[in-house]
């Protein structure tokens, strides 16, 4: 066996999972692997304008390794300084193999190993590990969700997916339009607006949108007044109870939210009409994500008309730009199709099981991590309504005590199996077009216990880690290979 463990994808959750492995299972070897050449994951692959974090970099940041820079909202240069930095505190690149991409996974029961087929710049490669974790998201990073837009061909200006952002792309003076209303069109729309000669905000409909602090003023403070680490513990508890508390406020209180949420985008845009028209959604709030807006820069360009909302359909391009469905011409000099991103499970491993491949929706997911039906395989899958670091920290350190489990008992593998029948769920319970779009695809969750998904942060931080593993695990001994229970 090359190694014990492969960890797949060496961006913020990759390093992260390094990080446990050799402080909690220092007896195992491990490699991290990477398809591109270089480290850092989303905030090395997107180079669009204004990119940032769309939680606070207190949770989104490592428990392990305190967030010191000024802003709590940060831009993804400086998101992939602190993920450089952390790896080569603790010697985590040494682990790393750039240009390295598992393209097929495949099992042995005989001889209780993965055996993994990469590609590589010396071509096609195998490699053998004894247990296989995932840390390369849910996102299809070769291609992005672009509808098809009657008479695209007919544009004579740009088009670019932000996905794919071009280093050499000028827009000074330009007219842009942005379509979409996600969290990447409200980070675009402040952050061209500033060099454009105007940016207009396409959407089809309305989206939750909130201002926050870029910098969180009583954190500066805690930071100046406690030791760094001990600030860090404070400010990080500090906004994952504010974070879930205002999730459960929105789910619990849903007029309310809508009421309160309302009244403070009118305080930013001062035009309640514009609110109505172009702010209101309708649905609930966080029945999909929420956008957030640092500084309330979208706004205040809005306000200051260096930017324009407008709530339409396209009908179709012509050359001068995009005709809508009301009859109304925007004209443009370039689009910039914020259209959503394509999901693709967990890097687009295909894992197989003795040659046979997995129906990944088919399988249940155990503790938000190991997948039903896949011995000694795991996955990160992040919170949906906080930051996605806190769940894949807790993932990290079940995988640590799933592995330190069979070390202790000589078992050869691990496998998730529920006792008793299931009620199925999807796997990401939000109504955003880019997860309906590509739920199928996915595991589901179950309605109980460790086979639920749960977006609770608390409940979660006390579970995930003191669950007897044999109440729903299989282990399979080192020596005779029979499928046993042992209690733990």
């Amino acid at each position: 066996m090359d190694v014990d463990v492969v960890v797949v994808g060496a961006g913020l959750s990759g390093i992260g999972a390094a990080y446990r492995l050799q402080t909690e299972c220092p007896d195992r070897t491990f490699a991290v692997l990477e398809a591109r050449d270089a480290m850092g994951g989303t905030w090395d692959l997107f180079r669009y304008p204004g990119v940032r974090s769309d939680s606070d970099m207190f949770t989104l940041g490592y428990q392990f390794k305190p967030w010191t820079a000024e802003k709590s909202i940060a831009d993804a240069d400086t998101i992939l300084g602190y993920i450089h930095e952390t790896a080569a505190e603790f010697g985590i690149e040494q682990h790393i193999r750039y240009r390295t991409k598992v393209v097929g996974a495949d099992w042995s029961s005989a001889d209780a190993q993965w055996t993994l087929r990469l590609e590589t710049p010396d071509g096609p490669r195998t490699m053998t590990c004894g247990f296989l974790y995932s840390c390369a998201g849910y996102f299809d990073y070769d291609r992005g969700h672009t509808p098809e837009f009657p008479g695209l061909e007919d544009f004579e200006g740009e088009v670019v997916h932000p996905q794919f952002w071009p280093e050499d792309l000028a827009y000074d003076d330009q007219r842009v339009v942005v379509i979409g209303s996600g969290a990447t069109a409200v980070t675009l729309v402040p952050a061209m607006a500033e060099r454009a000669a105007h940016v207009t905000m396409l959407q089809r409909s309305p989206t939750w949108i909130g201002a926050v602090p870029g910098r969180d003023k009583l954190a500066d403070t805690l930071r100046e007044k406690l030791p760094p680490k001990l600030a860090h513990r404070v400010i990080r508890a500090k906004n994952i109870l504010f974070t879930l508390g205002f999730y459960n406020f929105c789910q619990r209180f849903p007029d309310r939210a809508r009421s309160m949420l309302l009244g403070l985008t009118t305080k930013q845009l001062r035009d309640p009409a514009m609110v109505e028209e172009h702010f209101t959604p309708t649905y609930d709030p966080w029945d999909q994500r929420f956008c957030a807006v640092p500084d309330a820069d979208l706004f205040r360009c809005i306000r200051h008309g260096d930017a324009e909302v407008v709530t339409d359909h396209v009908d179709s391009f012509v050359p001068s730009g995009i005709r809508l469905k009301s009859g109304r011409v925007l004209e443009a000099d370039l689009v910039i199709t914020a259209t959503g991103l394509t999901l693709k499970p967990f890097g687009g491993i295909a894992p197989s099981v003795d040659g046979e491949t997995v129906d990944l929706h088919d399988q249940f997911v155990w503790q938000g991590a190991m997948l039903t039906g896949i011995p000694n395989f795991a996955v990160c899958i992040g919170y949906t309504n906080a930051s996605w670091t806190l769940r894949a920290d807790l993932t990290h350190r079940l995988v640590c005590r799933v592995l330190n489990h069979l070390s202790l008992h000589d078992l050869a593998a691990a496998e998730p199996k529920p006792r008793g029948e299931l009620e199925e769920r999807p796997l990401l319970d939000l109504t955003s077009g880019y997860i309906q779009r590509a739920i199928d695809q996915f595991p589901r969750q179950g309605d109980r216990g460790p086979w639920r998904v749960r977006q609770n942060y608390l409940i979660d931080s006390v579970t995930t880690l003191n669950r007897r593993l044999a109440s729903s695990m299989v282990f399979t001994p080192r020596k005779t290979q029979d499928v046993i229970r042992i209690d733990a």
